[in-house]
């Protein structure tokens, strides 16, 4: 069964496997095919369940509510996500403003079909509206409960402690910080993990084994596998291509005796990895089909040794991404249209 850990600086408990629908429901997976993976995260001990308004275009959050509608909502923990456009994509349907904050918790509950999420993220920073006006509207969203904590997705490590700063005087909860968080991609490990630590904040992270490039199914050299992400044109490919290079490739092939001995298969010691962060409460995985998700359940509760934490890192070498500004660059600097 799937371990517990608390989230951030509360009494929330969540599973340090957290199952996400981002690019699956209503997406790339039919919706029988979503339910047997959403049915095999419950079989294996996973309450915790992510999603976001805007994943495709507010359906997943549709296809999740249906296939959870059954199960004991006390026993769960749903999250999902505001900022990103959604609906017919007008001028006030994005961002973190009062109106589409309000409006939008209203539209995720209603596809959800539930009274209250557990926890309400603000999927990046809006710089075009002020940050008072933000965490006000959150504040107003746990009063309301129709949330019981507030987290964000993608803050740098500054933005972060005035969140926090904030929602302390509003005397509401931010608790977690949900980045991207890989062997391959550490770009939170100088400033925000520091910054999470001292503000009561832990990580919900994605894509821990970078987009299935820590599996091992790309080969330096050779094409990728028919049906795979990286040959996914609505989108996956795009995500992907920053690490389908030989370069990178040939480096992760030297992890598979690593995960050997621990006996994992790559995936499994990808995700393990990003759990020995102890300021990471959970890791974001992700099915196209159920097998998936029993066998990364797996890597709940492994503990890699510190020798072999090392060999993981002279095996990467340089190729790994550290440097904090990616936060940024990665980041839209005004609200996509």
């Amino acid at each position: 069964m799937i371990n517990y850990r608390y989230l951030g600086n509360s009494g929330l408990k969540i599973t340090e496997l957290t199952y996400g629908n981002w690019l699956t429901h209503a997406s790339q997976v039919a919706n029988e095919q979503a339910a047997a993976c959403v049915k095999a995260a419950l079989d294996v001990g996973i309450s915790s369940f992510d999603t976001a308004d805007v994943y495709a275009n507010t359906a997943a959050e549709t296809v999740l509510g249906d296939i959870l509608k059954g199960e004991r909502r006390e026993s769960l923990e749903i999250f999902t996500k505001v900022y990103w456009p959604t609906g017919p994509k007008g001028a006030n349907d994005v961002g973190l403003s009062r109106k589409h904050i309000m409006e939008s918790i209203n539209g995720s509950l209603t596809r959800l079909q539930t009274d209250y999420v557990d926890l309400y993220q603000a999927h990046r920073y809006d710089y075009e509206t002020p940050l008072e006006e933000t965490m006000t509207a959150f504040a107003d969203v746990v009063r309301q409960g129709k949330a019981l904590y507030i987290g964000v997705s993608e803050w740098t490590a500054d933005q972060i402690r005035e969140g926090v700063k904030l929602a302390d005087q509003l005397n509401i909860q931010l608790i977690s910080s949900q980045p991207q968080y890989s062997m391959l991609w550490r770009v939170i490990e100088d400033e925000v993990v520091p910054a999470s630590e001292e503000s009561g904040v832990s990580q919900i992270v994605w894509s821990p084994v970078a987009q299935g490039v820590l599996t091992g199914k790309y080969k330096p050299g050779q094409a990728p596998p028919e049906g795979s992400r990286a040959t996914d044109e609505k989108g996956g490919a795009d995500m992907i291509k920053r690490f389908m290079n030989d370069d990178v490739l040939t480096r992760v092939q030297k992890l598979e005796p690593i995960a050997q001995e621990l006996d994992l298969t790559m995936a499994q010691l990808a995700i393990a990895w990003v759990l020995q962060n102890p300021n990471v409460s959970a890791a974001i995985i992700g099915a196209s089909r159920p097998e998936q998700v029993t066998e990364n359940a797996k890597a709940s509760g492994v503990e890699i040794p510190a020798e072999l934490m090392t060999r993981i890192d002279e095996a990467l070498g340089d190729i790994v991404e550290r440097d904090p500004l990616k936060t940024v660059e990665t980041n839209p600097q005004e609200r996509p249209a």
